[in-house]
């Protein structure tokens, strides 16, 4: 499947998680907090926010597009058009900051509800206890110094969801990503 990663949602999820966290964040805590949120997304709702992709790595899941974001950044000629960059810092040491305010102009309230939600069950914690709390996750697999790609069945799985309602939730994101690709998104 490869549904489109939807950047400018992405940005305004992590807007609200820094700005919960007055403004600035270790860049992997931020990263350990939008995947729960796209994970609780998939339980509740059978899709996720981000649509990016995800893995396991070392120090536990991560979305990979976003990840690439903080890490990469864009190349030069194209960080005009990054919304991402427009909004937060590449990392200084660690830390990542909000550099304006962000709208949420393109998140649903629910979704909204949703990422307050999870910074107030886990906004407490630091980057070690969230890795410490992906690595208990069932669909974290100790990729050994690499990376290993985390599919949504594996998620759907994980969560509990019987083989019928994975099926079911796979048909409709294919049909999704049918619908992105007509319409160029």
């Amino acid at each position: 499947m490869n549904l489109k990663f939807d950047e400018a949602k992405t940005t305004q999820m992590a807007a609200r998680l820094l700005q919960r966290q007055q403004g600035t964040m270790n860049y992997m805590k931020l990263l350990k907090l939008l995947y729960f949120v796209d994970r609780e997304a998939l339980s509740r709702w059978n899709r996720p926010v981000s649509f990016d992709r995800y893995y396991s790595l070392p120090h536990g899941q991560v979305l990979s597009n976003t990840l690439n974001l903080i890490s990469e950044g864009v190349p030069p000629g194209d960080a005009a058009k990054s919304y991402w960059l427009q909004h937060i810092s590449a990392p200084a040491g660690y830390d990542i900051q909000l550099k304006s305010e962000v709208a949420s102009d393109k998140l649903s309230k629910a979704e909204v509800a949703l990422i307050e939600e999870i910074f107030d069950r886990y906004g407490k914690y630091d980057q070690w206890e969230l890795e410490k709390l992906h690595h208990e996750l069932p669909e974290y697999i100790d990729p050994e110094g690499s990376r290993v790609r985390i599919e949504y069945q594996d998620i759907l799985k994980a969560l509990g969801k019987t083989d019928a309602q994975i099926s079911a939730v796979l048909q409709e994101l294919e049909h999704l990503e049918f619908t992105q690709a007509i319409l160029g998104k």
